[in-house]
């Protein structure tokens, strides 16, 4: 079996691949890319399925060195890349071979970058997904985040990878600037006042600290409740309400501050109100953002919603046109 030898684990490097599906209604979510779109375009860039697995890392990026000829590609966030110290190109399909080591710097934008490599990262399948969950120790690489010496198993390329390829600047994602994140308000934006809501969507929120897999707290403002007597089985803070199932992409408000939107890895239900959901296509968007990144809420409906989405599978499609050239 071919592996993948991990010199430095980076900060926060997963392996991932485009999530696992079906078992939301029993408290699992899907995990899986934060920035969707970046892990499929590295996974056409060296020839992969679209949803092989790949490593997802955070902040810092890990040290990899590879054992056998691949073809290896970088996207997601703007980070410098190198291979054996020399700068290499991200969003392009790079040749590598036995000995060779692909490693990073810090990053100049965006927060997350993916990591495919001919074959796919060949963690065992768990639930019809190769991704890691590590609240629970599940998936990915021994259910957890990858640390310093260690190896990943890689699987067999088909030889379909072209090296060279690129995907050209247009169709990369834009970072810069505060991240504009579409959202479908509702389920319960009725325990917000009126007032609330609009200073809500009026407000330039800043990603706190507390950004991970599991969800982004934001500050920047508060936001008023309506007046009402708790219904029975809900809690004492206004923005409680009996529990309820959370779409991943939902937001949070509890005490009315700080917002949380809920990410990839967060649990299913609970009992704080969500106020609105931020559509799939700009979980990719707040992804790429970082503590201190500043991030703004624009209501829109579902037909919006699922345009954009027919409009990144089209992109999606443009992209794998232009690696066929």
């Amino acid at each position: 079996m071919s592996e993948l030898l991990v010199r430095a684990g980076g900060l926060y490097t997963t392996v991932q691949d485009t999530g696992r599906f079906g078992y939301y209604h029993m408290g699992m979510p899907p995990s899986g890319a934060m920035d969707v779109y970046s892990a499929v375009v590295a996974n056409m860039l060296v020839g992969n399925p679209d949803g092989a697995g790949v490593l997802e890392g955070t902040y810092v990026g890990p040290t990899l060195e590879f054992t056998d000829d691949r073809v290896v590609a970088v996207t997601g966030a703007d980070v410098p890349v190198t291979v054996n110290d020399e700068p290499v190109e991200p969003w392009t399909a790079i040749r590598v071979g036995p000995g060779d080591v692909l490693g990073f710097a810090m990053i100049r934008a965006g927060c997350r970058v993916y990591v495919a490599v001919s074959g796919g990262i060949d963690v065992p399948v768990y639930l019809g997904s190769r991704s890691t969950y590590t609240l629970t120790g599940i998936g990915g690489h021994q259910g957890r985040k990858l640390v310093d010496d260690e190896t990943l198993p890689l699987g067999s390329g088909d030889g379909s990878a072209r090296p060279g390829a690129v995907v050209p600047e247009e169709l990369r994602p834009e970072l810069a600037g505060p991240a504009e994140l579409r959202t479908v308000i509702g389920l319960c934006s009725y325990r917000l006042t009126e007032d609330a809501l609009a200073s809500f969507l009026g407000t330039d929120w800043k990603v706190t600290k507390d950004a991970d897999r599991v969800g982004y707290r934001l500050r920047g403002g508060k936001l008023d409740f309506t007046d009402r007597e708790q219904p029975f089985g809900a809690g004492s803070d206004p923005a409680n309400v009996v529990d309820l199932g959370y779409p991943v992409g939902s937001i949070q408000v509890p005490g009315g501050d700080e917002p949380i939107v809920l990410l990839n890895d967060a649990v299913t239900g609970g009992g704080y109100a969500t106020i609105g959901t931020v559509i799939s296509v700009d979980r990719d968007r707040i992804a790429q953002t970082k503590t201190g990144d500043v991030v703004r809420f624009t209501s829109v409906d579902l037909d919006t919603a699922l345009a954009a989405r027919r409009d990144r599978r089209e992109r999606i499609e443009r992209v794998r046109r232009e690696i066929a050239r």
